[in-house]
């Protein structure tokens, strides 16, 4: 029976390669919504990482993690330290400072009776004023003998530069030449070795104790002394050309200053009053620097001799020694040098040892 004669229905013709594709259905059209928030691709990496089943987990923070059972509480606590640490570190630079003044010795003459027939020791009243001037505790340091035989006392200087925030070396007497490893030219020139032994050790305390010093007259040629410097014993007679330091005006007797260019002092009064060359202070005494201590800098000088006088440690965050008498100053007048920034910087170097 041929083909055209049979009654089965006749097959479709193959389909080409196109169309025997499976249809796929149309992707739906993108909208902002849906393209924003489809994730991008990730490229092809040339090797596989490793399963993150394989790193370990990490363990959980007990201050940050909130499923924790104690976050709360721990970061109560720490709230709690912070604010009374900040309550204590405040209370500690409000409190009144504490400044100890090294001892004037009046020594007995021979002869003499009742009171002046002791050793006396005593706080000259201008220094204590100026420097309570700035709402501060003064207290006059008195020399220590752990080997008396009456009163013996455990007590000694270093006790002192512990629990005091500072020292003033206050004017008086010559320091001796025997301090310096000299002998003094003229008698009346032999200073005062026994106030000398207790000043020295004294510095030395509150040097090693980080506390500020402030030498005034004679504490400024302690210092230069301290640190191996050496001294005019009578500056009219070593320094011929000189002008007058010292005669009966005592602080009646004034003269021209210099910062010297790059000195704290320059520096400190440049910021104050602008430029200025120079500035007048008293002058009371027939001594000062000759040779510089070790580790010392000069930061002030008479304008027409070129005496020194003022001076800095450089090797602490405040030592300084001037020759002049700035409790003798008023602050503010119309001519002597206004030393109460130079009382400050003191005092805030106070403040700042205290931790």
């Amino acid at each position: 029976m041929s083909d055209s004669q049979s009654n089965d229905p006749v097959p479709p013709l193959p389909a080409t390669a196109a169309e025997a594709k499976p249809a796929v259905p149309p992707e739906p059209a993108a909208t902002p919504e849906s393209t924003a928030a489809e994730p991008p691709k990730a490229e092809p990496q040339a090797e596989a990482k490793p399963a993150a089943a394989s790193v370990p987990p990490r363990a959980a923070d007990p201050v940050n993690d909130d499923s924790a059972p104690w976050p709360q509480t721990w970061k109560l606590i720490a709230a709690r330290f912070r604010a009374l640490s900040d309550k204590a570190g405040r209370r500690m630079m409000q409190r009144t400072l504490k400044i100890g003044i090294s001892a004037r010795i009046f020594h007995p003459e021979e002869g003499a009776k009742g009171l002046r027939g002791r050793t006396l020791q005593y706080l000259e009243e201008s220094i204590a004023q100026w420097v309570m001037s700035r709402n501060v505790l003064v207290f006059m340091i008195p020399t220590v003998n752990t080997n008396g035989l009456v009163h013996p006392s455990s007590i000694r200087l270093r006790d002192y530069a512990k629990h005091l925030d500072g020292l003033v070396l206050q004017g008086g007497a010559d320091v001796s030449p025997q301090s310096y490893a000299q002998a003094a030219t003229r008698p009346e020139w032999g200073g005062d070795r026994v106030r000398d032994m207790y000043e020295l050790e004294l510095l030395h305390e509150f040097i090693e104790a980080g506390k500020p010093v402030l030498g005034i007259c004679r504490g400024c040629q302690l210092i230069n002394v301290a640190f191996g410097g050496t001294l005019y014993q009578d500056i009219a007679t070593d320094v011929p050309t000189s002008i007058k330091h010292v005669n009966d005006e005592y602080d009646r007797l004034h003269h021209a200053i210099q910062f010297p260019q790059g000195s704290s002092l320059a520096t400190l009064f440049n910021s104050h009053g602008g430029e200025q060359n120079e500035w007048v202070v008293n002058s009371i005494h027939h001594q000062a620097v000759r040779d510089l201590g070790r580790d010392l800098t000069v930061e002030a000088i008479s304008g027409s001799d070129n005496i020194v006088e003022a001076i800095r440690y450089r090797k602490a965050a405040f030592v300084m020694g001037l020759q002049w008498h700035p409790e003798f100053h008023r602050a503010g007048g119309p001519q002597l040098l206004d030393c109460t920034p130079i009382l400050d910087g003191f005092l805030r170097a106070a403040r700042e040892t205290r931790f």
